[in-house]
């Protein structure tokens, strides 16, 4: 009988990266709870520290609630040039052991360490050199999780953060998904954990109760993708090459907007910027997407297809325009508003060591 060969993936996960940095590069932060972000009315925390996360502040919350839950809380300005700096030595090491990086931001990546540069048969042995050597290197901590996929090995690196190595093999991965909790499955968010939750459904092996048929009834065309998940079934390959699906502006305002006129008004500097990196890239989509934040924080994404490509941004706004006026009643106020372009006529590759664009906006 032939021996079936598993791949070995690595997922590397820094501890609350820009924090981290924050707190390496400013001594008197150290031990402290400190919010990366802007502490303004309007400020959003973009990271926070271990020890701000033990009060309730998380990302992408709104700077007054995370004061009211942790009133010592420390904000300090994004350094973005200084993350994407530390990231690119991040990045560099793991380029030592595979060319098969997959970044998914600056502060995580997949690795396939299958086949490697260092003809280390130990994916676990891998994991535990890189995070010396971040350490060493870098004066700072990397969670690791190792498996058989990236799914399972995406799961795993949460599970003994910060500053840990959770590692699942192949023999493993079943029982460990049938008892995990629904909400710790990557790609079940929150709204589909309360609806399974609704319904008993409180781990995987409740989860893998279901048929596939079942789940496409209850959950669309993504029951398919939780069926195979449960099972430990993803066979996507790590992708030095990520393609972009889309290009996107979006902006969060100092005052929420009231009124069609406004908001329009608005999106037309959003469309202009667009414009111009479509016009950078040369390259154009088809669909537009409207995405609205609320101000009570609720987000609505609608989108419009058109037969050809979109070049011109009397077009997008055309779209734009309309979407906003089918989902904005009166009186109803918007924090953020963001345009979209997907479909795109070309795919965009990130380049093998090159850094992500990240692009982040906050509020003094």
């Amino acid at each position: 009988m032939k021996e079936i060969r598993h791949r070995k993936i690595i997922h590397i996960d820094m501890d609350a990266f820009f924090a981290s940095v924050e707190q390496r590069d400013n001594p008197e932060l150290k031990g402290k709870p400190v919010a990366v972000g802007g502490s303004s009315q309007r400020g959003v925390v973009a990271a926070a520290s271990y020890e701000a996360r033990k009060y309730g502040v998380r990302s992408a919350m709104p700077s007054v609630v995370a004061l009211r839950k942790c009133p010592s809380l420390i904000f300090v300005k994004p350094r973005f040039d200084q993350y994407a700096k530390v990231s690119r030595q991040i990045r560099e090491i793991f380029f030592e052991y595979t060319d098969l990086v997959e970044p998914l931001s600056l502060d995580e990546a997949y690795l396939d360490v299958t086949v490697n540069k260092k003809s280390l048969n130990s994916g676990t042995l891998i994991a535990e050199e890189i995070r010396k050597r971040i350490r060493t290197e870098t004066n700072l901590t990397a969670s690791a999780g190792v498996s058989i996929n990236k799914f399972v090995a995406k799961v795993a690196s949460d599970v003994n953060k910060p500053n840990g190595i959770k590692v699942i093999t192949p023999e493993e991965v079943v029982p460990f998904l049938e008892s995990l909790a629904i909400e710790k499955f990557h790609g079940i968010g929150k709204v589909t954990a309360k609806k399974m939750r609704n319904m008993n459904i409180k781990t995987g092996a409740d989860l893998k109760k279901l048929t596939e048929l079942q789940l496409l009834q209850y959950f669309g065309k993504v029951g398919r993708f939780y069926y195979k998940l449960v099972r430990g079934e993803d066979n996507r390959p790590v992708e030095p090459n990520r393609q972009r699906k889309s290009i996107g502006v979006e902006r969060t305002f100092t005052q929420d907007l009231n009124g069609l006129t406004e908001m329009i008004s608005k999106l037309e500097n959003i469309a202009d910027e667009l414009k111009r990196r479509m016009d950078k890239g040369k390259n154009y989509g088809r669909t537009v997407s409207l995405k609205i934040r609320y101000s009570d924080f609720s987000l609505a994404t609608r989108s419009k297809t058109s037969q050809r490509e979109i070049t011109k941004k009397e077009e997008i706004m055309s779209i734009c325009k309309e979407l906003l006026k089918d989902n904005i009643e009166t009186g109803q106020e918007v924090r953020l508003l963001g345009i979209y372009i997907s479909n795109l006529q070309k795919e965009i590759s990130f380049i093998p060591g090159k850094q992500l664009e990240f692009e982040f906006q906050y509020l003094e």
